[in-house]
């Protein structure tokens, strides 16, 4: 049964948040992003620690290697992506540091909220039978487990959550359990970015059937192709799927790219329905929070074809148990796994494959 730990506070992490706001001790953020920035605009810092830049300031403040931090300083983490990887740096250095996730808890401070993450912890105790429910699904002990953490994790901001995890995103989306065939496959790569995924899908499928590949960023799009211009029997769409045909705002932002109503650019989106009538035997979508609706625009094939399917689910506060609810919803022939690819919050993909007993 899916157990939620009895929350802790922290007094370390409390004490570290006290001084690093009130004291007079030097005060450093490891890294430079938004989160970093949100924690400047409020706290007067020294500096900022970058090993692997050739700037020499930013936001106005100093920036100088890790090797250059006084002993006595006090350093926020700010790595959400790779957590454990720069807790591993920093732990060589004799001042005192924290990880963004329990500043944030800890602080108090009206900062930057980690992304994926609003509405969470709500979501979990108003609906926490929809949890137990698809934890009780889930076919391995792996998958469980995982979940377990990631669950608690959002719950607690405690990183000792993740320890068991690493940043493995390039075997993300294919798992053995897919048993997927070295020939006849056909591939659906939705939100195929440059086209990375469809080469991995090749290396393991060499005699596959089809690919068909969507990407709405006709730079990425052409990138894809470049990448992929070896290989036959490939269809590329610069689409989004949803459910329904129109034209939506899309905001650029790498692999992170996604429809927001101050996007950059427009895109066409339409159902997968709508465009394929064949057979498929695997969908791959990680699109930023527009999974259900890509599914829905996927009923048909889905409910006709039957294929494996490996989807994201940490875009949003209840991708969790909403996005497989969906899923039986149109089929309730799926075995489901679970697996998270990296040591923080994002790509955790949940994947369904079809039961042929049943």
């Amino acid at each position: 049964m899916l157990k939620i730990n009895k929350l802790y506070n922290n007094p370390k992490a409390k004490a570290f948040c006290e001084e690093f706001i009130n004291s007079n001790r030097p005060k450093y953020i490891f890294g430079r992003n938004e989160f970093a920035q949100s924690i400047a605009n409020q706290i007067e810092v020294d500096g900022f620690i970058d090993d692997f830049t050739s700037d020499t300031s930013y936001l106005d403040k100093e920036i100088i290697s890790i090797d250059k931090v006084p002993h006595n300083a006090l350093v926020v983490v700010v790595v959400i992506g790779k957590p454990l990887i720069a807790e591993k740096r920093v732990r060589k250095y004799q001042f005192d540091y924290l990880d963004y996730y329990s500043f944030f808890k800890y602080s108090n401070l009206e900062i930057k909220n980690i992304m994926f993450w609003d509405g969470m912890i709500d979501d979990i105790e108003n609906n926490f039978n929809q949890y137990k429910w698809i934890y009780n699904l889930l076919k391995d002990d792996i998958s469980k487990n995982q979940f377990y953490n990631i669950i608690n994790f959002r719950l607690s901001y405690d990183l000792d959550y993740m320890r068991g995890f690493e940043a493995i995103e390039d075997k993300q989306y294919f798992e053995s359990f897919l048993n997927l065939n070295i020939s006849g496959e056909s591939f659906v790569d939705v939100g195929a970015y440059d086209g990375f995924t469809s080469e991995e899908f090749i290396k393991l499928c060499p005699n596959y059937k089809k690919i068909f590949l969507f990407e709405p960023e006709e730079n990425n799009l052409n990138i894809a192709k470049q990448k992929l211009e070896n290989h036959s029997n490939i269809y590329y769409y610069q689409l989004g799927l949803s459910d329904k045909k129109e034209t939506l705002n899309f905001d650029i932002s790498g692999s992170s790219s996604k429809i927001s109503n101050n996007g950059d650019i427009t895109i066409e989106v339409d159902r997968l329905d709508n465009i394929l009538n064949e057979e498929v035997t695997f969908i791959k979508m990680d699109i930023e929070g527009a999974e259900a609706l890509a599914i829905e625009g996927a009923k048909e094939t889905i409910k006709k074809y039957h294929p494996k399917l490996a989807i994201s689910v940490y875009h949003k506060k209840d991708d969790f148990w909403k996005i497989p609810k969906q899923i039986l919803e149109i089929r309730d022939d799926y075995i489901i796994y679970l697996r998270h690819y990296t040591e923080g919050i994002s790509e955790t993909i949940m994947f369904f494959i079809p039961n042929k007993i049943k």
